[in-house]
């Protein structure tokens, strides 16, 4: 598979991690939309949100608890951040393997 984000779950290509256990990797973005911009992944290769099913439930649940907690950590939770996902070639996702944005440090407009 020639998944950018597999081989950083794999440390096959260098990351600055910023959070990792056993089911999903998060790390600074390279090229950062905001003050905070860091990847949350699925260790489990998903190619993106509507490929998801039941049996990823729970790890997708903790996936966005970790986000909080992280924004909590960064000092960013009490004045906002944003979590976004990109779907498919209309919604923006240019890597095909689901991912969450955590954006923040600063007032982020659309």
């Amino acid at each position: 598979m020639d998944c950018i984000f597999c081989k950083i779950i794999k440390k096959e290509i260098p990351a600055d991690i910023v959070y990792e256990d056993d089911q999903i990797l998060a790390f600074k973005d390279r090229a950062p939309s905001a003050p905070v911009h860091i990847l949350f992944v699925p260790k489990k290769h998903i190619q993106s949100l509507v490929h998801a099913d039941k049996g990823d439930e729970s790890m997708l649940g903790h996936l966005l608890l970790s986000i909080a907690e992280t924004a909590k950590k960064l000092g960013i939770d009490e004045r906002g951040f944003r979590v976004v996902t990109n779907n498919g070639k209309d919604g923006g996702q240019i890597v095909h393997h689901l991912h969450f944005h955590l954006l923040g440090g600063k007032k982020l407009g659309w």
